[in-house]
């Protein structure tokens, strides 16, 4: 954060935060998120660095499961004594937004992030054209694939289109040996739905169009087909497919025991597969997603997340947690020009959003398995951030599932997703 960022949110907050200066009175804010004890760590060890040119103001760190983080902040957020600070995923904003429970930026630091982050990162950190927080992470996907399966199947290169992608699975697959072509995911909205969503780009279709479900189109319908073909030849093994939010389970069990050729997975997930496979991970390498029959280039389905401040919190608890996030998401708290939350993401593998973060983490993000990640980020789609956002997901989730399991065809999955989107995101949008 630079010098003129601290004194104008100072100046907004009606306090002078000059470094070793004190505020009128001791306080307290805390920080939920859903990171793992190690970075918890790091996330602590930035709140101490920062106490010692802010010394009444504490800040504690608290962690729960993904699953539980969205239950958490809505419970918790109704009252003053819930978490000052939460780390959320952008689909959940506009409902959080819509009933208040989290409170838009200051506005020097709205102008900060608006100069800062790149405009579709902005975007999806804001509703209704105001800002509520601070981006700090982006997510995209790419295919992973094991070269080792590569060379014993003798492919020598990733698929590029769709016909190419089948054709590897085919190849990949040996039933008697427990190996599947291409692993998708189960129990786990998210990863049912965004490696769909980003075959589905790639196919020149998309999940909502002008805020309304356009599931019903013919790019939909061929990736639909695809999933059912690629489950109908044996390609894909739905029994090795359940994983969690932290990719724990059969999915990763899988792929780092070269049970599994290919995966469409994201980039944050490069600290499970090094934690996993040990000096195997070079095994891996990362491709864009293969281009479908109705598509023009690769793209992947982009995410990100955000930090927020309870609208609930007494009024010196939202001061000094802005003035916490401006100073953890600024070039100065880290190391060689980067923030210290950029520090912190890239330690588990993830993409900062900032700009002048991916400058200085240049030389990492130049290795080879995030390098296939950064080089699609300029052609990336946002995932749909609108009310009704997380129902819709888990909805798809169910129905692509069934199709997994053989309990739906394609033409019926596509009926049936298309009918629940509608009446998810009508029902939201009242």
């Amino acid at each position: 954060m630079s010098l003129a960022w601290t004194s104008k949110l100072a100046l907004a907050a009606g306090l002078a935060l000059l470094p070793g200066s004190a505020w009128a009175e001791a306080v307290n804010i805390s920080y939920l998120t859903h990171w793992s004890p190690e970075t918890v760590a790091l996330l602590e060890n930035a709140a101490k660095e920062y106490s010692k040119t802010h010394p009444d103001v504490t800040v504690t760190v608290r962690a729960v499961p993904f699953g539980d983080l969205l239950t958490t902040l809505r419970s918790q957020s109704g009252g003053s004594d819930g978490a000052t600070i939460g780390g959320i995923y952008d689909l959940w904003l506009p409902e959080l937004a819509r009933d208040k429970l989290v409170a838009p930026a200051p506005e020097v630091v709205a102008a900060e992030v608006k100069g800062a982050w790149p405009a579709g990162v902005v975007s999806a950190a804001s509703v209704g054209g105001a800002l509520y927080g601070i981006p700090n992470e982006i997510d995209v996907y790419a295919l992973n694939y094991n070269k080792d399966l590569f060379k014993q199947a003798g492919i020598e290169a990733a698929p590029g289109t769709w016909d190419e992608f089948r054709e590897t699975a085919k190849k990949l697959t040996k039933k008697d040996a427990g190996q599947q072509g291409f692993g998708m995911i189960n129990s786990w909205a998210a990863g049912v739905v965004h490696p769909f969503a980003s075959l589905l780009v790639s196919n020149g279709g998309e999940l909502v169009g002008d805020g309304k479900p356009v599931l019903d189109s013919k790019q939909a319908g061929e990736t639909f087909e695809l999933y059912e073909g690629l489950i109908k030849d044996g390609s894909s093994e739905p029994s090795m497919a359940t994983a969690d939010a932290n990719t724990t389970g059969p999915f990763l069990d899988n792929f780092v025991s070269g049970k599994t050729g290919m995966i469409i997975m994201a980039n944050w997930w490069e600290s499970a597969l090094k934690t996993g496979m040990g000096d195997k991970f070079a095994n891996i390498a990362t491709a864009p997603i293969p281009v479908g029959p109705s598509g023009d280039k690769p793209h992947s389905i982009s995410y990100s997340w955000m930090t927020v401040v309870n609208a609930k919190a007494g009024e010196a608890e939202q001061k000094a947690a802005w003035d916490f996030l401006a100073w953890l998401n600024g070039a100065k708290s880290g190391q060689n020009g980067a923030s210290a939350m950029s520090d912190i993401l890239m330690s588990m593998g993830i993409l900062p959003s900032r700009s002048s973060d991916i400058e200085a983490h240049k030389g990492k993000l130049g290795s080879e398995f995030l390098a296939g990640y950064v080089s699609v980020l300029s052609d990336a789609r946002p995932f749909p951030v609108v009310p009704g956002g997380q129902e819709f997901s888990e909805s798809l989730q169910q129905t692509l599932e069934a199709l997994q399991y053989g309990q739906i065809s394609a033409q019926e999955a596509q009926a049936k997703a298309q009918a629940d989107a509608i009446s998810i995101l009508e029902r939201a949008a009242k």
